[in-house]
């Protein structure tokens, strides 16, 4: 008799490295295509493109839904459940898509940050925002059968379908920036099919069930879904702000030419926190699996905290050698030699503090989403997005005038930003055990870091200081290694 293999289970340390490692190449990938778009279009066209995409994938956020990261966290519990929820998710976000969609053209929100694109732009722009969203509940569902390679294969192939589109128009010789957001709505379509054919394939041979409760109690009725998956909608819808506010603000006080800057800055920066989403996205399944088993639960949080803490040296160095050698190489001098304000890599740097904090939240930010209570991590999001505007408010728009002041002052306000969020996931953790008891080596890497970014802006031996970092490297080895038994 044969026996039937047995279902691939979510892995913390293996899904990392697949979502990791795919994300790190299509951030290659990506930076290669904004080399083109930065050498192709004015940096005023420029700007409009980076603002539309930005402006609808953060407004459309709320037709998500909350509901993809609901079938992250409890999809684990029962594979045979994920086609069903698949669909099911697809009905609620299509009938919220339409009118979203009108009332987001009736508004015209680009006026808010003083540009006049073409309408073409703002249309496709809206598209790639849903079919950006549509992706999200197939990849779920692809990590949540353990199968985190698949969803790393249709991330790859979504950015290598853009960047031979942009590589094919700039050869061409082509200016048009309707032309280049147009190939990135057809890299975004891709991706998003390719996850979806991937998962129904996976999920072909499982029976069809109406079993919801196998998921969790809130599958069964919809107005106990919909109230356990609205937390996490409210959150999505805000999260992006946070990440990008100060690029608005940035735009809204002195123009999209210098939020083409503070772009081309963000680049690598938004690259580097690939890294804490790929750990996020493994680690949320495996807590939400073992909700109620303490002991688990913590030792996949020192796990997944030892590999923050070992990357996070590679992460500062490596990013500021990459930025500071290749960006001034491939992007227009006038990006680094203070036409528009400040050098980009001086604005990166700064970045960086903002980027390690970011990383070093991982375990109790996802520990926040994975929860019994998800409203305490809404908390969480609302609190760091009023900080987040305090910031922005004070040090952008009622900040400094001159335009290389204002860059840096937006870059402090993002890297602030970032440490209120690793302040505030400690203060609201349900493990409070777990962060008294890793407080030395959080204090430590914290103080490494500011030594680092300190002496990176102003090119002094201050660096150095930061080096015992380098010591996390066994722990963060022996932490992947143990995730994988």
């Amino acid at each position: 008799m044969v026996t039937a293999p047995t279902p691939r289970r979510p892995s913390s340390g293996r899904d990392a490295g697949w979502l990791a490692g795919a994300d790190l190449i299509a951030v290659v990938l990506a930076f290669f295509g904004q080399i083109l778009l930065a050498n192709a279009l004015l940096a005023q066209h420029y700007g409009w493109m980076v603002l539309a995409i930005d402006l609808y994938a953060t407004l459309f956020l709320i037709i998500d839904l909350g509901l993809p990261t609901l079938l992250a966290r409890d999809g684990a519990k029962a594979p045979e459940m994920v086609r069903p929820a698949l669909w099911r998710i697809y009905r609620w976000q299509l009938a919220l898509a339409l009118p979203f969609l009108l009332l987001a053209f009736l508004l015209k929100p680009d006026r808010l940050l003083n540009m006049a694109p073409p309408s073409e732009l703002l249309v496709l722009a809206a598209l790639v925002g849903l079919a950006h969203i549509a992706s999200y509940a197939p990849r779920s569902g692809l990590r949540v059968l353990g199968e985190a390679r698949l969803e790393a294969v249709s991330k790859l192939i979504e950015r290598t379908v853009t960047v031979l589109g942009y590589a094919l128009l700039y050869s061409t010789g082509s200016t048009s920036v309707v032309g280049y957001t147009a190939v990135f709505l057809l890299g975004a379509t891709s991706g998003w099919i390719v996850a979806l054919m991937l998962l129904l394939q996976r999920t072909s041979s499982y029976p069809p069930s109406s079993a919801w409760s196998r998921l969790d109690a809130c599958w069964v009725s919809p107005r106990a879904l919909m109230w356990s998956a609205l937390p996490f909608a409210i959150t999505l819808g805000i999260l992006p702000y946070v990440i990008r506010i100060e690029k608005f603000m940035v735009a809204a006080s002195g123009g999209s030419e210098l939020a083409a800057v503070f772009h081309v800055a963000q680049l690598a920066w938004l690259a580097g926190l690939v890294v804490p989403a790929a750990l996020r996205s493994a680690l949320l399944p495996v807590l939400g699996e073992s909700r109620g088993n303490e002991l688990v639960k913590h030792r996949e949080m020192n796990a997944s905290l030892d590999m923050c803490f070992a990357l996070l040296p590679y992460g500062l160095f490596g990013g500021y050698i990459i930025v500071s050698v290749f960006a001034p190489l491939a992007f227009p001098a006038t990006y680094f030699d203070g036409t528009y304000g400040a050098s980009a890599v001086d604005i990166f740097t700064l970045l960086l503090l903002g980027w390690g904090c970011t990383l070093l939240a991982t375990p109790t930010y996802t520990s926040l989403m994975a929860g019994k209570n998800p409203w305490r991590f809404t908390q969480f999001i609302v609190i760091v997005l009023i900080l987040a505007l305090f910031f922005g408010w004070s040090m952008v728009l009622n900040g400094p005038q001159r335009p290389a002041e204002q860059l840096m002052a937006a870059a402090l306000a993002s890297s602030l930003s970032a440490a209120a969020m690793l302040l505030v996931s400690w203060l609201l953790s349900e493990d409070m055990a777990f962060v008294k008891a890793r407080r030395d080596d959080w204090a430590l890497a914290l103080m490494c870091s500011l030594f680092i970014v300190i002496g990176l802006m102003t090119q002094t031996a201050w660096w150095l200081l930061g080096l015992p970092l380098f010591l996390f490297t066994k722990q963060g080895l022996t932490a992947v290694r143990s995730t994988l038994q």
